[in-house]
């Protein structure tokens, strides 16, 4: 008999790198590559893999991200299957989450009610491909108490990671430690170390010992990776599981393995990039592994004269349904649902979220506009950094971003 499987989704994350984004919603619930959420990837990779008995743990300006679950994420109650949105219920007292674990300790009359053998635990915020399915028969077989996804990066860059630190067998977790600068490399790999993916895999004895152990920790910061997977791997009970060994249907070599923790304005936008490529490094036109989203009834895009340089036209760029290019230029871009670009406007390099237009003869390059930014005719964004810092935020690299619904002067 197959084993019963519990999915916890962490999406109560603030996501303060990401401000404007998150000004009004939380960083699951940021739009994502046109037509999804972030959340989405998380649940498509959840789905997919047959495991429908999820709950969403949300907590920080989650009416967005609620919304979005509740019109979208919907399983056959025939079946006992379900997605559903789970804000902080205050079971344990008359507090808000502390952290990650205490989420999952004011949560335990989810795992009561399902009595699962086992508890995914996943983050709802990265972009990515995984079949969950392979992760838990990994966990299974090994009789560890939990199992953490490790995904391999150069030892240079571990200062930028949770590092797992492995025993000589490669997979019994001997330490993990946060952003260390003396980690050490990988039995079969001296120049890697496993980067923590935030995704876990628990028996759930194991879960519910370590949780009520941490939860009477006053000291404790009461964070998964902070507090909890630190416990078990001291018990020697914790092992990793490498994601190179992770074979999604469909996917190409090119994609394989392909991971991004987009908590950063420039990682976000990095990440919109690598999926307009004639070969995309992430691809998501692979129709075996879909990710799923809220499709609108919104008519094809358009695109519209062809009169001079007033030609409506988009190259190496992703177009979503309801929008129309009119007599203008994208490059190198993401339009989402319900954009306008209108007459000799020039777009290259941009993220364009939902309902945003774009006047005639305007520029735009290298920004991400949120939803429903109006940018007036003969306005240049991305041209003219200095003035650009002035009235929007613009990261480290250059990229000029502008809030949900925010006013662009002439």
């Amino acid at each position: 008999m197959a084993a019963k499987v519990l999915a916890i989704v962490l999406a109560g994350g603030e996501g303060k790198r990401l401000m404007p984004l998150t000004t009004d919603r939380a960083k699951p619930a940021v739009p994502f590559g046109g037509m999804y959420r972030m959340v989405d990837f998380v649940l498509s990779n959840l789905a997919n893999a047959g495991y429908l008995k999820i709950v969403v743990l949300t907590q920080y300006k989650s009416h967005s991200l609620d919304r979005h679950i509740t019109q979208t994420w919907r399983m056959s109650t025939m079946l006992g299957n379900y997605v559903t949105p789970v804000p902080a219920q205050q079971r344990r007292g008359p507090w808000w989450f502390a952290g990650s674990a205490d989420a999952i300790y004011q949560s335990f009359n989810l795992i009561n009610d399902e009595q699962p053998d086992h508890v995914i635990v996943f983050g709802a915020d990265h972009i990515y491909r995984m079949d969950p399915r392979q992760m838990v028969e990994d966990h299974i077989a090994s009789g560890a108490g939990v199992t953490v996804a490790g995904i391999r990066q150069p030892l240079s860059t571990a200062d930028q990671f949770g590092v797992i630190e492995v025993g000589e067998d490669g997979r019994r977790i001997r330490a993990f430690r946060e952003k260390p600068t003396d980690a050490i490399g990988l039995p079969d790999a001296p120049d890697q170390i496993y980067a923590s993916m935030g995704n876990y895999v628990f028996t759930t004895g194991a879960l519910c010992d370590a949780v009520e152990r941490d939860a009477e920790d006053k000291t404790s910061k009461h964070d998964m990776g902070g507090s909890i997977i630190p416990m078990l791997v001291e018990r020697g009970e914790a092992n990793v599981y490498d994601f190179k060994d992770n074979e999604v249907p469909g996917s190409t070599d090119r994609d394989r393995g392909y991971w991004r923790d987009v908590g950063t304005l420039d990682s976000f936008y990095d990440a919109h990039m690598d999926l307009i490529n004639v070969h995309p490094v992430f691809n998501l036109y692979n129709f075996e592994w879909p990710i799923y989203s809220n499709q609108p009834p919104y008519p094809p895009a358009k695109f519209v004269h062809q009169w001079g340089e007033r030609v409506g036209r988009a190259v190496g760029s992703m177009v979503s349904p309801g929008a129309v290019i009119s007599g203008s230029l994208v490059e190198n871009s993401i339009v989402s649902p319900r954009v306008k670009v209108h007459s000799w406007a020039h777009v290259d390099g941009a993220v364009l979220m939902d309902g945003v237009e774009i006047g005639r003869h305007a520029v735009v390059r290298r920004a991400i506009l949120d939803k429903n930014v109006f940018v007036p005719e003969g306005v240049e964004i991305g041209v003219d950094l200095e003035k650009d810092r002035q009235r929007y935020t613009v990261s480290d690299n250059g990229i000029v971003v502008i809030g949900k619904g925010q006013r662009v002067e002439p």
